[in-house]
């Protein structure tokens, strides 16, 4: 494929592309980002492209791998280094934090409806709030994962019913 044919079947799939771009972003101005690195990437790499295969398919994967990269990038930039002995700033927050007088009674009581609760939906639920993930909490109470969730799900309604002044 020549270089002309190249460019010309690949401005052809900015349509395409600004599509998947949007749905990875969900953000206008950053999917037009992504596109246009895409571009530049595809087209930095045509030598790499090797003829009668799939272009969309490739120019995709290009901009998937593109996406995935920015977001680990970003994430990298945002992460905090804290050298100090007792890690200070990691555990003293970014604001003060004050408590209302009624936070206290509100865990209370929050607590308390969730004693209330049935022990198959009351388990699965505060496992869940400890840090379990679905499949976790499956493999420890021997049941299938949709039991799971479902278990979760209906012990937020009920809470939510019975705690409906917090809401």
């Amino acid at each position: 494929m020549t270089a002309m044919e190249f460019n010309h079947q690949l401005i052809g799939l900015e349509k395409n592309l600004k599509q998947y771009a949007r749905s990875l972003t969900y953000n206008r101005d950053d999917a037009d980002d992504l596109v246009q690195d895409t571009y530049l990437k595809a087209l930095a790499n045509r030598n790499k492209f090797a003829d009668f295969t799939n272009l969309k398919a490739w120019t995709y994967t290009i901009m998937k791998n593109t996406f995935i990269n920015n977001y680990r990038r970003s994430v990298r930039e945002n992460t905090a280094f804290d050298n100090t002995n007792d890690l200070y700033y990691l555990n003293a927050g970014k604001e003060p934090q004050f408590y209302a007088p009624d936070t206290d009674y509100s865990a209370k009581e929050i607590t308390r409806e969730i004693e209330k609760l049935e022990s198959d939906l009351k388990l699965p639920f505060t496992m869940y709030n400890n840090g379990y993930k679905y499949k976790e909490i499956a493999r420890q109470l021997d049941l299938k994962i949709g039991t799971v969730k479902s278990r979760i799900f209906f012990s937020r309604k009920k809470l939510m019913k019975s705690l409906n002044e917090y809401q």
